[in-house]
C-alpha cells in the first residue's frame, strides 16, 4: 500500500471515529479532559523571516525544508494529536519549538481538527532561533479567562533572550486552573550551557507559584508543564518541589519514569525525563471540582513515534529529522499527557 493511501485511510478511520465519537457523547458532560504537552521539532513554515534565525530551514537551507515537507509536518503533528486523544482530542495542547501562529493556523483549519473549533494562544518570543512557547484549547471544554507571557530578568535588570513562559488562567467546570507552559534554555554545548538562565526561569515560578499560593491559602491549582532540558532531579527542579522546604510545594508526576530509566527523549542512547509536569499539591488532595494524580499522568510512546536507533541499542522517537537528514518522522521528542477529572455535585454528595 503506498504511503498516500496509508494517509487516506488514516484520515477516512480518523473522521469515522470523530462522527462515532460525537453520536455517543451528545448531551453527555465529560467526566475528565485531557492536557498534552509537545515539543514538535522544529515547526517551522518555508518562508524567509529577517526576525528569526531560520535560515537552515527554507527550500535552500540546510534542510531543504519545503512546502511538501512542511504539509507533511502538519499531518504528521495532527496524526499525533488525535492519537492522544483516543476518541476526543484533548482539550488543552501545549507546544514549544513552534515558529509562528500561520503554522498552528494552518494545523487547526488543514486537518479534521477544524472540526472542533480550537483557540489559539501565541505571542512571539525574544528567542533567537524565534521559537515559541504556545497552545491551542477547545473552547466546547474549556474556557480561558486570561494569560500572559513572563520572562525572567538577567542579572543587569534586561529582560532575557530565551523563550517566553506562558501563564494561563483557566474556568474548567466551575474549578479555576493556573497552566504554566515552559520551554528552557537547551544544554547543547555542555551541562553549564543556559544554567543562569535556568535558574532565573525557576526563581521566576517559584515566585509566582508561591504568590499563587499564599493568595488562595494553599488552595490553587496549578499546573506547570513543558520541556524543562534538565531531569527531575537537577536542582532547578528541586527549586520548585516540596521536598525542598523552602519551596512552593509542587508535586513532580514524571519523576516516577526518570527513576524507571524511562523518558520523553533520548540522548546517545539513554533517556531522559525532560518533558514533565508538576502540580500543586491541592490539585491531587482536593476532594472537590478537578483533580489528578500520579496515574493519570503518561508518555505517549505509541509505536509509530518510535524507530529503531541507528546507533545504539533499543529505539529512539521518530524525528523529522536526524541530523541534516529528512526523515520524515514526528519529533525528537514524545508528548506527555495529564487527565484532569470532573467530580460533579452529585460525586461529592
Amino acid at each position: 500500500m503506498s504511503k498516500g493511501t496509508l494517509q487516506r485511510s488514516f484520515g477516512t478511520l480518523m473522521l469515522l471515529f470523530i462522527i462515532l465519537h460525537d453520536l455517543f457523547s451528545q448531551s453527555r458532560e465529560p467526566s475528565s479532559i485531557r492536557m498534552m504537552f509537545y515539543n514538535v521539532e522544529n515547526f517551522f513554515d518555508i518562508y524567509d523571516d529577517s526576525l528569526r534565525d531560520d535560515n537552515d530551514l527554507l527550500p535552500q537551507g540546510l534542510m531543504r525544508w519545503n512546502y511538501k515537507r512542511y504539509k507533511q509536518k502538519v499531518i504528521s503533528i495532527y496524526k499525533v494529536i488525535t492519537a492522544a486523544g483516543e476518541w476526543s482530542p484533548p482539550a488543552v495542547i501545549g507546544f514549544c519549538e513552534v515558529e509562528k501562529r500561520s503554522v498552528l493556523e494552518d494545523l487547526i483549519a488543514d486537518t479534521y481538527l477544524s472540526k472542533y473549533d480550537y483557540g489559539i494562544v501565541h505571542e512571539d518570543s525574544p528567542d533567537r532561533r524565534g521559537i515559541d512557547v504556545c497552545l491551542i484549547y477547545r473552547k466546547d471544554l474549556v474556557n480561558l479567562l486570561d494569560y500572559h507571557y513572563l520572562l525572567p530578568k538577567d542579572p543587569i535588570g534586561k529582560e532575557s533572550r530565551t523563550r517566553s513562559v506562558l501563564y494561563s488562567i483557566w474556568l474548567i467546570s466551575d474549578d479555576t486552573i493556573h497552566l504554566f507552559l515552559n520551554h528552557w534554555p537547551s544544554r547543547r554545548g555542555g551541562v553549564l550551557a543556559g544554567e543562569a538562565t535556568r535558574k532565573s526561569i525557576s526563581q521566576m515560578l517559584k515566585d509566582k507559584v508561591e504568590s499563587l499560593m499564599e493568595g488562595t491559602k494553599g488552595q490553587a491549582k496549578i499546573i506547570v508543564a513543558g520541556d524543562f532540558n534538565c531531569s527531575p532531579e537537577d536542582q532547578e527542579i528541586s527549586n520548585l518541589l516540596g521536598k525542598n522546604p523552602d519551596s512552593p510545594g509542587l508535586i513532580n508526576l514524571s519523576e516516577h519514569y526518570s527513576e524507571k530509566g524511562e523518558g520523553s527523549y533520548r540522548y546517545m542512547g539513554t533517556w531522559e525525563m525532560l518533558d514533565q509536569v508538576m502540580v500543586s499539591e491541592w490539585l491531587i488532595n482536593c476532594d472537590r471540582g478537578i483533580n489528578t494524580s500520579e496515574e493519570l499522568f503518561r508518555i505517549f510512546n505509541p509505536g509509530f513515534l518510535l524507530r529503531k536507533d541507528q546507533k545504539f541499542p533499543g529505539v529512539s522517537p521518530f524525528s523529522t529529522y536526524l541530523g541534516f537528514r529528512y526523515q520524515g518522522g514526528y519529533s525528537d521528542h514524545l508528548p506527555v499527557l495529564l487527565d484532569l477529572r470532573i467530580k460533579s455535585v452529585n460525586q461529592m454528595k
